[in-house]
């Protein structure tokens, strides 16, 4: 392509509301890659201190140190949230010198359930963003296309002699807003559908570790009525 039918030339010299539309697209780009890069550093940090976590709690130290240490840590993990409202739970049951094991373990759980649903809403946050240019910006960029083509075909009924000459800037123009839209969607797309993924592993690691944590508090509940009796 010439200096003249640049994309830089292309862009400036395009209609008002295809720049308009270009920019959009452009600002909507720039926001979903910051998403993109937030995302992909927050779950990495999410799945590697869930594994540590589940290390800690799984090598046999005792559960009362593990709750004290999350009320200690200024920065917790959301599998260690997890695992402290249940506790919390079971403490003030144990203050309140509740005897029904069974009421107690429902209680724990439904707090680890409630802490559960919190942390993965805080997850999901934005994912519905991604979703949203991915769908959005292909049909953003198709209307600043039609635009620009409707444009360029006006200025050529204008012209006594119509060539290809003088509609292809027009055109391609309006082309270059489908570009755009292509450019913010496409990225979008695949990474809403690889955190949507990373994102559900997540949640079925925490629904397992709550499932085995309330199986242990069953069994310490267990052997200490058997030590009263």
């Amino acid at each position: 392509m010439n200096q003249d039918i640049s994309i830089i030339n292309l862009v400036l010299h395009a209609s008002w509301v295809v720049q308009v539309v270009m920019l959009g697209l452009l600002l909507t780009s720039l926001a979903s890659w910051t998403v993109i890069f937030s995302k992909l550093f927050g779950l990495a940090g999410i799945r590697s201190g869930s594994d540590e976590f589940e290390r800690e709690f799984w090598s046999g130290k005792n559960l009362n140190d593990l709750y004290s240490d999350a009320g200690r840590r200024a920065e917790t993990t959301p599998m260690e949230r997890i695992f402290a409202s249940g506790m919390r739970e079971v403490m003030k049951s144990h203050e309140r010198r509740m005897s029904d094991a069974g009421a107690v373990l429902d209680g724990a759980r439904r707090a680890m359930r409630a802490s559960f649903q919190r942390e993965l809403d805080a997850i999901e946050s934005n994912l519905s963003f991604l979703a949203s240019v991915g769908s959005v910006s292909p049909y953003v960029g198709l209307f600043g296309t039609v635009w620009g083509i409707m444009s360029a075909f006006i200025g050529l009924s204008n012209v006594q002699q119509a060539s290809l000459a003088s509609v292809a800037p027009g055109i391609a123009e309006a082309l270059v807003a489908t570009a755009i839209g292509l450019f913010a969607a496409i990225p979008a797309v695949i990474s809403y559908n690889r955190f949507a993924r990373q994102i559900d592993r997540i949640a079925m690691q925490f629904e397992t570790f709550i499932e085995e944590f309330s199986n242990i508090l069953q069994r310490n509940m267990a052997q200490t009525a058997a030590g009263v009796t």
